[in-house]
């Protein structure tokens, strides 16, 4: 009787573990696409983020262990438009010929100018190819693009479960229709439509829901703003009667905790990447609410 257990133990754990070898294997550069995409594939996948814990997608550099992760993944979900500056070399040398690449940006209207105010910044934001944003995430709309690139690679990947993926595809983008009006019913109490940000992440979100970027304080990742910046962020701050500036966890704050001491403002932190053990940022959906709340507390 005992060995008897013993046996239909072990056949439990094989087939348990053949059920776990048999999902498809993914990576996402960074965490909201990867919720994204596991909101798509659910338990017929496996996701790994590259980018670690309040790490910036713009200074990052994969591990060894990141490049075994790509050899043995079947598709490679990123945001496209440079903002993985290492993810062409890293796939050529992963020697991953089957790999599926989902790239969040190819096809879509890129906006290339990060401010729209040409003091205190309209020049083309740099380091990025073309110098397009490639911050796409951020407008729930265009993650709706987003969700049927990876419903596609996901089927190519795995065609037995087309429907299962289209399937989840169709209730993820009725979900992010449903945020797409909170948002909307949500801005329309701002008072205040323009602000000004550590770094150019918001374009997209801006100019989806009627708001502005009056300005950004560190315009390329690592750059500093000079004097005559800061002074011009300053004017902005004050000219748009802005009480907050927002910085972002992935940065020092200390250069917008200075501005805003000298404006007679306040810092808030937006957060556009997340993560597994952010509270309530451990989805994209609650994420973006989480970005909403803060805004609100700021420009309402």
């Amino acid at each position: 009787m005992k060995r008897l257990i013993i046996i239909l133990i072990a056949v439990f754990l094989s087939f348990a573990y053949a059920s776990a070898a048999e999902k498809i294997k993914v990576v996402a550069s960074i965490y909201p696409l990867g919720d994204v995409t596991r909101q798509v594939g659910k338990d017929r996948i496996t996701v790994k983020v590259m980018l670690p814990p309040a790490a910036s997608p713009h200074t990052f550099e994969p591990t060894p262990v990141d490049m075994m992760e790509m050899q043995n993944s079947k598709v490679f979900v990123k945001a496209g438009a440079g903002l993985e500056f290492w993810a062409e070399k890293m796939v050529k040398a992963s020697s991953n010929r089957k790999l599926i690449i989902v790239d969040a940006t190819s096809g879509l209207s890129l906006i290339r100018h990060v401010h729209s105010h040409a003091g205190a910044g309209a020049s083309e934001e740099k380091g990025h190819h073309g110098s397009a944003d490639p911050h796409v995430w951020l407008d729930p709309m265009l993650m709706k693009t987003v969700v049927d690139k990876i419903k596609n690679a996901l089927s190519n990947a795995d065609p037995e479960g087309e429907v299962y993926y289209r399937e989840n595809a169709e209730k993820y983008k009725k979900d992010l229709d449903a945020l797409h009006s909170e948002i909307v019913n949500r801005v329309k109490d701002f008072k205040v439509k323009e602000y000004v940000t550590f770094h150019p992440a918001w374009n997209y979100f801006s100019k989806r829901y009627g708001l502005r970027v009056a300005g950004v304080i560190e315009e390329s990742p690592g750059r500093e703003p000079s004097p005559k910046h800061i002074t011009k962020i300053i004017s902005e701050i004050k000219r748009i009667g802005a009480k907050v500036i927002f910085a972002e966890p992935q940065f020092n704050p200390k250069i917008a905790e200075v501005i805003a001491k000298e404006a007679g403002a306040k810092v808030l932190f937006l957060d556009p990447i997340g993560g597994a053990n952010v509270r309530g940022r451990d989805t994209y959906i609650g994420l973006m609410r989480y970005n909403l709340s803060v805004m609100e507390e700021g420009m309402r």
